[in-house]
């Protein structure tokens, strides 16, 4: 007789800490579902562990040690040498902390117990799981043989062949691995021989480690220190590669990161240009009680191309970035900006911005402001590099050694009486200039004004009359005596009506009003002012806001001669509900009495009786659609002088990403411009921008890309094409891959940032917390 052969049924694999609180997107609360990435198929829900009782700084109500160990089991046996012996649905527990299993013996002379699994622990923030547990009852460390873990934090699970729970924050993994992929999928991977999770810290270490894709190793590092939250740790950032901006060709770079203090760090960035050679950036940010600063750095010291492209120059290239700003309380700002750089070219060569560079000024400015309720005082001081050789001597611009601003306004009776006064030294190199253009010298300019405010709900006037008072105390000036004044007499009068009633459009219940306006300005200035140099004085560009300005010159050196009325009228619909504006129509024109006979050098009277009729419309429908539209409409003519249209979208949750634009000035300019983000799936988006000139008939600037997200990596793919100073197209690659928890790899977010409107926010809506 043969013998019955014995049938014996694998037992089920226990599962993994992850799985236990793994739960797909259907099943997670409408709360949790509604915060998580469209692109997420699920979230880890924990169970909430008796006895986590938070107090006021968030801490357990008793640590381990500082309160008994509670035990159960279905069969329990006690010996006289204070052993305790448990059988059966086993469960341990102290505040803060619980651990299950099959078997367990607690000594209670030591605090020693051991567990026989399959077991699981669980804590505030972490799930571990095993096969067999050692457990300190008075220190609270835990050691599992066979054990996978879930921080709750970072999103973070692993598997080790042993698993110590150290301290309260602390996780060390033999044997193991990490990532923040959903359970059973590791598309990457951390493997190493020794891992330490530190939560405190917010850090982890680990030795021999190779980061695995899709289970193939692809990097190896001896040592490696990682971030496992959003805090600050020195070490390497993912490097950056794409192409070269100047098009010569690869780059790649390697940041270094310094978290030097709690309130500076430091990133050092070399790279190699292929046709540049090494390139180094370094930035440092430091953090006060009052302010902040930030300074950038560049440096090449032998860039091959440009030393053969220009012989005679230096091929030793640098420049120079330094920021700050300043609350110094009870009113008191200060703030300070300076750049230099050691060449012309420097920008378009070594910085890589996606927006066309177009400086021909870099701009050093620091001073101090204060600002009260009835007044204001600031004093700078302002100049520049001037980094093109196309603008003249007489164009460059002038600095300001120093400038003093005052203002105050006050109360006297039924009138207000107020102030505002400036006093400037200009001065710039005069060497190879002649005439006005090398005057240097002082300027003093005060307007004292007194007004009779009068207000009501259903409207508004203020009539005024004010004094435009200058003086000049001038160097190198020999048109006339170098210390002149002028004094110009000025009355305005500005007041509104107010009428609104309530109506509804599609049930949407709306308050719409009318609002017309009517501006009087007079100012008695001689037509003659070409005597006085210009030191920043601009005619400034005329909108709907010009209207109601009396004086068609930027800066002090002209004042021009008003007899002029503004008629103007404004609609706007808010929403009743809300009172959030949903759409605003205004339009109106200026009336001119006088020809306008002050002019600038090169510009002759204007003798028009009336101004370009301007309007201005802003549509917010729905949240998050904004349409822009601004245009001059010349009644001679019957033709648009100029206009601005501006349509910008996002969706709720910035999925969905649009912007639409057009600008156009008669004989000068036509551009239109198209950007945005659409999803394809929930985790493929394609990315583009495109600016093109109507006027040279060409493209001046697009990037196209494709971006592939899901919970535990993304990718971005963008090819670019911008326009350089010397008005040169030029493309590069750019290549982005970022391992969600771990950080990123490459260079193509933040340029991505300055091209698409709301792309910043869609990153910190859909990523901050991932």
């Amino acid at each position: 007789m043969l013998a019955p052969i014995p049938v014996v049924y694998a037992q089920e694999a226990a599962p993994s800490a992850a799985e236990i609180d793994w739960r797909p997107r259907s099943e997670l609360p409408e709360d949790v579902r509604r915060s998580l990435p469209d692109f997420c198929e699920g979230g880890y829900l924990p169970s909430a562990v008796p006895g986590m009782v938070k107090g006021g700084a968030g801490e357990p109500a008793a640590k381990n040690g500082q309160a008994p160990l509670q035990a159960s089991g279905l069969n329990a046996r006690y010996e006289l040498d204070n052993e305790l012996f448990l059988r059966g649905d086993v469960r341990l527990q102290q505040p803060g902390f619980r651990v299950t299993g099959s078997e367990a013996r607690y000594i209670q002379a030591t605090g020693a117990v051991a567990i026989e699994g399959p077991l699981t622990s669980r804590g505030d923030g972490f799930l571990l799981t095993g096969e067999r547990a050692d457990y300190d009852v008075n220190s609270g460390r835990v050691d599992i043989n066979t054990a996978t873990f879930l921080l709750h934090g970072p999103e973070m699970r692993g598997s080790a062949t042993q698993l110590s729970r150290t301290a309260e924050d602390q996780v060390r993994i033999r044997g193991g691995s990490l990532t923040t992929c959903a359970p059973d999928n590791n598309d990457w991977s951390i493997v190493a021989s020794d891992i330490l999770l530190d939560q405190g810290e917010g850090v982890g270490t680990a030795k021999h480690v190779r980061l695995e894709i899709s289970d193939i190793p692809v990097f190896y590092w001896p040592y490696a220190s990682f971030p496992i939250d959003d805090r600050r740790k020195t070490g390497f950032l993912y490097p950056s590669f794409g192409t070269s901006n100047a098009g010569s060709g690869a780059f790649l770079s390697v940041p270094y990161y310094l978290n030097l203090a709690p309130h500076y760090d430091a990133t050092l960035t070399p790279q190699y240009i292929h046709g540049r050679g090494l390139f180094t950036e370094a930035e440092g940010r430091y953090l006060s009680s009052v302010g902040e600063s930030v300074l950038q750095l560049g440096y090449a010291g032998n860039d091959s191309e440009y030393e053969e492209e220009f012989p005679a120059e230096e091929a030793e290239r640098w420049g120079l970035d330094f920021s700050t700003r300043a609350t110094f309380g009870y009113g008191w700002t200060g703030y300070g900006d300076y750049s230099v750089v050691s060449d012309d070219d420097y920008l378009s060569d070594l910085n890589r911005n996606l927006e066309i560079n177009s400086a021909t000024h870099l701009r050093r400015r620091g001073g101090v402001r204060y600002r009260d309720s009835s007044q204001y005082f600031e004093t700078y001081l302002n100049g520049y590099q001037t980094i093109t050789d196309t603008i003249a001597d007489e164009d460059v611009p002038y600095s300001q050694l120093p400038e003093v601003l005052y203002g105050a306004t006050f109360d006297a009776g039924p009138t207000e009486v107020s102030l505002e006064s400036q006093y400037t030294y200009f001065y710039r190199d005069n060497v190879n200039l002649t005439g006005l253009d090398q005057a240097n010298g002082h300027r003093l300019r005060a307007i004292p004004e007194v007004a009779l405010p009068m207000r009501a709900l259903w409207g508004y006037a203020r009539p005024s009359v004010s004094v435009d008072y200058t003086r000049y105390e001038l160097e190198d000036y020999t048109a006339s005596d170098p210390g002149f004044d002028r004094t110009v007499p000025v009355a305005e009068w500005d007041s509104g009506l107010y009428f609104d009633r309530q109506s509804s459009l599609f049930d949407i219940p709306y308050n719409q009003s009318l609002e017309p306006r009517l501006y009087y300005a007079w100012a008695d200035a001689d037509a003659d002012q070409s005597f006085i140099p210009d030191f920043d004085t601009a005619i400034r560009s005329f909108s709907f806001d010009q209207l109601f300005q009396r004086n068609r010159f930027s800066g002090g050196d002209r004042v021009g001669d008003s007899n002029q009325l503004t008629v103007a009228l404004t609609s706007r619909f808010n929403d009743l509900l809300t009172g959030a504006e949903r759409a605003r129509f205004s339009i109106g024109q200026v009336h001119y009495y006088d020809d306008r006979e002050v002019s600038l050098e090169g510009e002759g009277a204007s003798d028009t009786s009336d101004s370009p009729l301007a309007g201005e419309m802003v549509l917010r429908p729905v949240g998050g659609l904004e349409i822009r539209t601004f245009g001059l409409w010349e009644p001679d003519t019957s033709k648009t002088q100029e206009g601005r249209s501006q349509l910008i979208f996002h969706s709720d949750d910035y999925r969905y990403l649009a912007s639409l634009g057009h600008s156009y000035r008669r004989d000068e300019f036509e551009q239109s411009d198209i950007g945005g983000v659409i999803p394809v799936t929930d985790r493929v988006s394609l990315i583009g921008r495109w600016v093109y000139d109507s006027e040279l008939d060409r493209t001046v600037g697009s990037l196209a890309g494709l971006e592939y997200n899901n919970c535990c990596w993304s990718v971005q793919l963008v090819h670019q094409n911008y326009l350089t100073d010397d008005e040169q197209l030029e493309s590069r690659m750019l290549f982005q891959i970022q391992l969600k928890g771990l950080g990123g790899s490459g260079g193509s977010s933040s340029q991505i940032s300055e091209a698409i409107y709301g792309f910043d926010e869609r990153e910190r809506r859909r990523f901050g917390d991932r």
